[in-house]
């Protein structure tokens, strides 16, 4: 019997590209998934070495001096569609994209965001947390719609938030987090186990609550 054939996966970075690695990673250990591709929106981006490291191919979309959204991402459009990628994983991509283009990837572009959404939607996210007394905190893995950071959650980890924390050594924790579950849901994709459909994840065909899904 032929085996089914590999899940195309594109990374979109503008950084050091830790959940790219994670992602990669997990690809060598039978994903079902092969990373075809990285785009960064800067050129010093460390996610694009860690591809070269593995002989991914690369390209750099770099915004223009006075460029709108809208041209930015037409440009990026065109390059993202030269890897004919079944799925986009944003990893760090630090640009708000267009409606239109979210839109033409609807279902296929997936985020990691360092919070429990809907908490803390945007940046600042672990001082936030730290500021309001929060106990606890974490990351969230969810599809991309038009609205900032308001996907679907697909898949959520919590961490404990300590008296006396500061930024850095709850990002840490927050990170470890980010490196276990982003690979697990690009595996669900991968493995046509994940879905959107009408605004709503599914999972074996089992619709998500509103937290993604939760372990008996």
């Amino acid at each position: 019997m032929e085996s089914a054939k590999a899940c195309r996966i594109l990374v979109l970075v503008s950084g050091s590209g830790s959940n790219l690695q994670a992602v990669i990673d997990s690809c060598d250990d039978h994903l079902l998934g092969e990373v075809v591709g990285v785009i960064s929106s800067k050129p010093t981006a460390y996610g694009l070495t860690r591809a070269h490291q593995h002989e991914i191919d690369t390209s750099c979309v770099i915004a223009r001096t006075k460029e709108s959204r809208s041209d930015y991402d037409a440009r990026l459009k065109c390059a993202i569609d030269k890897y004919q990628p079944d799925l986009i994983v944003l990893a760090g991509f630090m640009r708000i994209l267009t409606d239109e283009l979210v839109n033409h990837y609807l279902g296929k572009m997936v985020n990691i965001h360092p919070s429990l959404l809907p908490k803390y939607t945007g940046l600042n996210t672990h001082q936030r947390a730290i500021d309001a007394g929060d106990n606890e905190h974490g990351a969230s893995v969810h599809f991309v719609i038009p609205e900032l950071d308001a996907g679907p959650v697909i898949l959520q980890a919590k961490v404990p938030v300590y008296d006396g924390d500061n930024v850095e050594e709850l990002a840490q924790r927050v990170h470890e987090q980010e490196h276990a579950i982003y690979p697990l849901v690009v595996k669900w994709f991968s493995q046509g186990r994940l879905k959107m459909e009408s605004n709503q994840c599914y999972l074996d065909g089992q619709a998500l609550g509103p937290n993604g899904y939760a372990a008996d």
